[in-house]
């Protein structure tokens, strides 16, 4: 399990408290956002395969890789029960209640594991020996189970072209990114990058969006006072500005967490569309004040604004969470915004482990898969099938363990609280190729 693994059974050893009403309530009202809309769509994707049809098999023909006898949870189809998950040229070539093993040149064994799709990071740092927080994104799928990661901002127009060709062609993970509206993107790290406002150039950052639409979903910005110093909201404006300017309806994601003047100002300013990444900061000037949501907060949300997590090493606090999510501010989104600072902190923000503190706020396990995998895909909307496991989706396949014991939790601000479960990684699979055994021979990968 290496140290993660280790450092969850220490945890788990703690003893442990039920969580009260307050966060039952808050799942329940996640539950009235997404119901009955959810499941109708999931009816409807499941009425269509993904993609161009799928050829049988022919006389002697096998699967490449068959996942066998784990409990599949799919919530593009409604589906939680036990399958089996055969896949053949990259792409999920069967879904059915019984695959005999002999159809498949090779068997990955999944009885008493979770199978769920490759889970998708919308807010990660994987732009290594050159951002200054990145890491290598395939490094680390032993601890995330991720098999896309959205680069925030990690490269700007200055160096977003190395990104493209030395990081992004290189990985086995599928990347994507936010160009940050920095030139010099977080290169400079730990110093500041928006501290002197000539760095933020907006016909450069829309240039870079526009040339390289195949990856790239818009612009990244910190409003974060030790970031922007003076400059206020203006970088936000020129990211905004820069979006635009690209004509690719680009998005902005904005990161907040003691950022700077009225946050309601700041909030007001962000299109449906963009994203509001660390909602749950409890760095200063938080989405909650005096125990109340703001509502400029809640009329991002309402307006099309995407709610995302952020964990990472300081932007995740239970007392601003479990408030906001009862009065309305639920995340649409959970990631992780993992780099080489927020992995050695106590709140270990590894994507399943955050999945984990939600799954313990009283959310289902259905609704925690969703906002890891066909929620953050659909905002990257670039790849059909991406979240899912629907027959010609693509192969990519998050094999885990539901563990069932005492656990407690840590958030970025030492607030703890205490569980009954969390979820472990045991297999990832990318494009029908897993992290590990069983390996294909010849060993390749698209």
């Amino acid at each position: 399990m290496g140290w993660v693994g280790a450092h969850m059974c220490d945890a788990s050893r703690r003893d442990f408290l039920r969580l009260g009403a307050a966060t039952t309530a808050a799942a329940a009202l996640y539950a009235s956002f997404q119901g009955p809309a959810r499941t109708a769509e999931a009816r409807a994707l499941a009425a269509a395969q993904v993609g161009p049809p799928l050829p049988p098999l022919g006389p002697g023909q096998k699967y490449d890789l068959l996942i066998q006898s784990g409990e599949v949870v799919d919530p593009s189809q409604g589906l939680r029960g036990r399958r089996d998950v055969a896949i053949r040229d990259a792409r999920i070539a069967a879904v059915e209640a019984q695959i005999p093993a002999e159809q498949a040149k090779q068997v990955l064994p999944a009885a008493g594991k979770l199978v769920l799709p490759g889970l998708v990071d919308l807010h990660a740092h994987v732009f290594p020996q050159a951002s200054g927080l990145g890491l290598p994104a395939d490094e680390l799928v032993p601890f995330t189970s991720t098999t896309t990661c959205l680069s925030a901002g990690d490269a700007g127009h200055n160096n977003f072209s190395g990104f493209d060709h030395w990081v992004i062609g290189q990985s086995r993970t599928r990347l994507f990114a936010l160009v940050h509206i920095s030139s010099i993107g977080l290169a400079g790290y730990p110093v500041g990058e928006m501290l002197n406002i000539d760095y933020a150039d907006v016909e450069a950052a829309a240039q870079t969006v526009a040339e390289n639409t195949d990856v790239v979903l818009g612009v990244k910005v910190r409003e974060t006072v030790d970031v922007v110093g003076n400059n206020g909201l203006e970088p936000l404006r020129r990211a905004i500005a820069a979006a635009e300017m690209s004509g690719t309806g680009a998005r902005v994601m904005c990161h907040i967490g003691n950022a700077p003047g009225n946050l309601s100002e700041l909030l007001d300013l962000l299109r449906p569309g963009d994203i509001l990444t660390h909602a749950y900061s409890g760095s200063g000037n938080n989405t909650v004040q005096n125990g109340t949501l703001l509502p400029a907060a809640l009329a991002a949300k309402q307006r099309g604004v995407v709610i995302d997590v952020g964990h990472g090493g300081g932007s995740f606090d239970y007392t601003i969470a479990e408030p906001a999510i009862q009065q309305g501010l639920v995340p649409d989104t959970i990631s992780s915004d993992v780099h080489a600072v927020s992995v050695n902190t106590p709140g270990m923000p590894f994507l399943p482990w955050v999945m984990s503190k939600f799954l313990n706020m009283g959310f289902s396990l259905e609704d925690v898969v969703q906002m890891a995998t066909l929620n953050p895909a659909k905002v990257i909307g670039r790849v059909e099938g991406l979240g899912t496991l629907q027959v010609g989706a693509p192969a990519d396949v998050a094999v885990m363990e539901l563990v069932e014991q005492p656990v407690t939790f840590v958030d970025t601000r030492n607030n703890t609280r205490d569980g009954t479960r969390f979820l472990r990684p045991f297999e990832t699979v990318r494009a029908g190729r897993p992290f590990g055994r069983p390996y294909p021979a010849p060993f390749s990968y698209p």
